[in-house]
């Protein structure tokens, strides 16, 4: 029989005894649970406590399959967006993720987190990085906002402000990291990480504007002028005043001319200056006006109302300074208006309202100044051709026919001007015969108007003023230019070609009205050549095609009368209204 072992010995072997059946037990515990989700264990609100391996995946698919396609709702400060995950290329793998929460493990951590309970634990997303940054970078540009300048302005001569308000700036890298991360566990909406962007005119600049405004409209501005003493109420002077971001101040500027008008309306001190101008007596235009008047200095105006507005003293001290006219007689005498430079006439008919139309619409025209450079409209300077204007109804032709219309006649005008014009050597922008030739007229050489289609406009081309002169007198009209001569003309008319004879056509139409033939139909060239000196400046032809005037005959021809058809209607692009 062997001897016993010490005391000590046996503890020491015992409790090694233990320690392996101790561990046994452990690893044994940890190796049962291997499978098995800690209880009480949340993945992303879905509860897959106590479940094994299998049944956590299939809880979670079932879980959070509504939410994987489901919009996110995300903000940034007051903006808002949605966001499509799966267009984002966010996912969720459930295995990986019970994967993590399962599986076998000596740590003592796992073995405790089943003896106390699990806890709510994040998903593992997978992300489509190019899907994810596109994504974000598109909802980063949505959800920036611009900063809002303040303002502050006057309504009905009440200061107004409008606040400044902060803008938004977010980075689309961060923005994709909290995509990923938040969407599924990070509540909603989900924010994003942003930057405030301060604005230009922030708050602070606005409430001391807003005070100012308030300061400028407190009372009236006493402007003295001289012995005067008129008032600029508050609201005269919130209609001159606007506030604008000055040296990093939003302070108010004064418009000089508003506060000048306002004060010429309570005085009777200022005189507004006169321009000069060309006005034609005795047959040859002279110049009239050009006088000087009485006005304040706008830039001192200006200062001494800011001073009385912004200051205890709200009196502003001006001074009544001379005004010089924008044309002076200088100016006009410098053009070199001196002589006839071309004339043209034509003679009238013995149509009383025509000659009267043609008497306006030269009244209208005699004076107007051509400067250099300027291009001259006919209808624009005659104005409106209305009954109210004092034109009155004459022949005009429209559809190739002549009718009453209101300023019947002004076509000889257009015709005596373009004629003045032409040998003048002006360049001629804008002109149209008449669709059919009129024998007091140049063929080829003449022009029509019609509001609204036709218009007769040239331009000064020379370095000289040029100014008009036309006057009825002798059963003619006659049209002069005054200018310094500058240009010397020449011009050929060719032969007539194309040539198509009036005939009259017998109609048998209820209202028939007879009408005697007119001119032939004919194609004519007329060229010009305008020389300075001895130079060729202008060398060009202009090519007409006037239809036949046909006549009417009303009613049955005899019967040994032969057929007279008009001939084939000519393609004749220029059967246009005007004027006759």
């Amino acid at each position: 029989m062997g001897h016993p072992l010490p005391r000590k010995r046996r503890i020491i072997l015992w409790s090694a005894v233990g320690g392996v059946a101790l561990a046994g037990a452990y690893g044994a515990a940890q190796w049962h649970l291997t499978d098995q989700v800690p209880a009480g264990t949340t993945v992303a609100g879905v509860d897959v406590g106590g479940l094994r391996h299998a049944e956590a995946v299939a809880a979670l698919d079932a879980g959070l399959a509504p939410r994987l396609a489901a919009p996110v709702a995300v903000t940034a400060g007051a903006a808002s967006a949605e966001v499509d995950p799966v267009a984002a290329g966010l996912a969720v793998d459930t295995h990986a993720t019970v994967d993590a929460l399962t599986g076998f493990s000596l740590h003592p951590q796992r073995l405790w987190t089943h003896l106390r309970g699990g806890d709510d634990v994040a998903p593992t997303i997978t992300v489509d990085r190019p899907l994810l940054d596109a994504a974000a970078a598109q909802v980063a540009e949505e959800l920036s906002l611009d900063p809002v300048d303040g303002a502050v302005g006057f309504a009905d001569g009440i200061p107004v402000a409008t606040p400044a308000e902060d803008g938004a700036r977010l980075d689309p890298d961060a923005v994709g990291s909290t995509l990923a991360t938040g969407w599924l566990t990070a509540g909603s909406p989900l924010e994003l990480p942003h930057e405030p962007v301060a604005p230009a005119v922030t708050q602070e600049l606005v409430d001391a504007a807003y005070a100012t405004a308030h300061q400028i409209v407190s009372a009236p501005v006493v402007v003295a002028v001289g012995d005067a003493r008129p008032e600029l109420p508050g609201p005269a002077l919130a209609a001159a005043t606007a506030f604008e971001l000055v040296d990093g101040a939003l302070a108010p500027s004064f418009d000089g001319e508003a506060l000048h008008a306002a004060v010429g309306e309570r005085i009777d001190l200022l005189d507004a200056p006169v321009n000069a101008r060309f006005e034609v007596a005795d047959g040859r235009p002279r110049i009239t006006g050009g006088s000087h008047g009485t006005t304040l200095d706008r830039d001192a105006l200006v200062e001494a109302v800011r001073a009385a507005a912004l200051g205890e003293d709200r009196t502003a001290h001006v001074d009544v300074v001379q005004a010089a006219p924008a044309v002076t007689r200088e100016s006009l005498d410098a053009l070199g208006v001196n002589e006839v430079v071309a004339r043209f006439s034509t003679g009238l008919t013995n149509d009383r309202v025509r000659t009267d139309n043609i008497r306006v619409g030269a009244q209208r025209i005699t004076g107007t100044l051509v400067r250099p450079g300027e291009t001259f409209s006919l209808l624009d300077t005659l104005g409106p051709i209305t009954t109210a204007a004092g034109f009155g109804n004459a022949p005009v032709i429209v559809g190739g026919q002549f009718v009453p219309g209101v300023g019947g006649g002004l076509s000889q005008l257009a015709t005596n001007v373009f004629n003045a014009a032409f040998f003048a050597g002006f360049e001629i922008v804008e002109h149209r015969p008449h669709s059919v030739w009129i024998p007091r007229y140049p063929a080829g050489r003449e022009a029509t108007i019609f509001t609204g289609s036709i218009d007769l406009r040239f331009r000064n081309n020379t370095p000289h003023g040029a100014v008009l002169h036309a006057f009825v007198a002798n059963g003619q009209l006659t049209v002069q230019v005054w200018s310094t001569e500058h240009f010397r003309v020449e011009t050929t008319q060719s032969a007539r070609t194309n040539v198509v004879p009036a005939v009259t056509n017998w109609s048998s139409a209820p209202g028939c009205t007879p009408r005697a033939a007119g001119s032939d139909g004919f194609r004519v060239s007329n060229t010009r050549r305008v020389f300075r000196g001895s130079t060729l400046v202008i060398d060009e032809t202009h090519t007409w095609t006037y239809r036949a005037d046909h006549g009417t005959a009303c009613g049955t021809p005899p019967q040994q009368t032969p057929s007279q058809d008009p001939p084939a209607a000519e393609a004749s692009p220029e059967q246009q209204p005007g004027d006759g």
